[in-house]
C-alpha cells in the first residue's frame, strides 16, 4: 500500500507534464479513477487505475446549453434565482436524458454559471433554454420578438363566432401590457386543443388572447423555440444542444 496522494500529483506524473496542467486535465473531465471520472484536483488516490483520455486537451471546458423539459409548477422566471422548485434544480446529471446524443459526460462545469435565457410561466410545462455560451445568450436575447414559439393549449369553454379567425389576423388588433401583438398562427389539434405558433411570446399572453375568444386555458406546453424542437424529451429530464441545433 502507498500513502495517499493527490490526484492531481499523480497525473502530472503518468502525463509528464506540470501539476498545472494535470489539474486542467481533471478539471476538464478526462481522469477516470476505477473507471469513475474525477474532477476535483485533490482528490487523494493510492493504488487505484489512474485513466487519462487520449483525447485531453489543456484548452479547458467549452461552454454548454441545456435544454430542459420543465414540468408544470417549476419556477422559470427571469428572476428565480433562489428557492424552491426552480427549473434550474432540474439539472443534474442524474436527470441526463437516456436519449442525448452528444456523447458528453456531465461535469460539475456544465452547471455553473448557467443562464435562463428563455423563461415560461410556473403554470406552463415545456422546452425551456438554459446556456453558458454568450453567443446563444445574446442570440435569444437579440431576436426575442422575432424567434417564432410553438404552444400547445388545452382550453375549456366555447370559442366565439368568428374567434379563430380573428386570432389569425394580422390586423386583430389585441395589445397585452401596452405592446401591440403581433399576428399569430393558431389552429385546432383536437377539440380542446389549441397550437400557437407566435414571435415575441410573453408570459400570460396566450391566456389573454384565449380569454379574448371565450377560451380558458387550462394546460400550456412550449414544444419549439425557433427551429429546436422539445420532440421526444421527458418531462423533468435534460439534454445538452447538438452543435448542429441552431435556433
Amino acid at each position: 500500500m502507498t500513502e495517499p496522494i493527490r490526484l492531481a500529483k499523480r497525473v502530472a506524473e503518468l502525463r509528464a507534464c506540470s501539476r498545472r496542467e494535470a489539474e486542467l486535465y481533471i478539471a476538464g473531465g478526462f481522469v477516470r479513477v476505477d473507471g469513475a471520472v474525477i474532477e476535483e484536483p485533490q482528490f487523494r488516490v493510492q493504488d487505484q487505475k489512474i485513466e487519462v483520455s487520449p483525447d485531453a486537451s489543456l484548452l479547458g471546458v467549452e461552454p454548454v446549453t441545456l435544454v430542459l423539459h420543465k414540468p408544470s409548477g417549476a419556477e422559470a422566471g427571469l428572476g428565480a434565482l433562489q428557492g424552491a422548485g426552480r427549473a434550474a434544480d432540474l439539472l443534474t446529471p442524474a436527470r441526463l436524458w437516456e436519449g442525448d446524443r452528444s456523447a458528453l459526460v456531465p461535469l460539475k462545469k456544465h452547471f455553473a454559471d448557467q443562464t435562463l435565457v428563455t423563461p415560461l410561466a410556473p403554470r406552463a410545462s415545456g422546452l425551456v433554454v438554459f446556456t453558458q455560451d454568450w453567443r446563444i445568450a445574446r442570440k435569444l436575447g437579440e431576436d426575442a420578438s422575432i424567434m417564432e414559439h410553438e404552444v400547445l393549449v388545452e382550453v375549456s369553454g366555447d370559442i366565439k363566432p368568428g374567434g379563430l379567425e380573428r386570432l389569425n389576423r394580422a390586423d386583430h388588433g389585441y395589445s397585452y401590457n401596452g405592446l401591440l401583438l403581433g399576428p399569430a398562427k393558431v389552429s385546432w389539434q383536437s377539440e380542446k386543443r389549441l397550437r400557437f405558433a407566435l414571435k415575441g411570446e410573453r408570459p400570460g399572453q396566450i391566456a389573454y388572447l384565449c380569454e379574448s375568444v371565450g377560451l380558458q386555458v387550462q394546460a400550456m406546453k412550449r414544444i419549439r423555440i425557433g427551429r429546436v424542437a422539445m420532440s421526444s424529451l421527458p418531462v423533468g429530464q435534460w439534454r445538452y444542444l447538438l452543435p448542429q441545433e441552431k435556433f
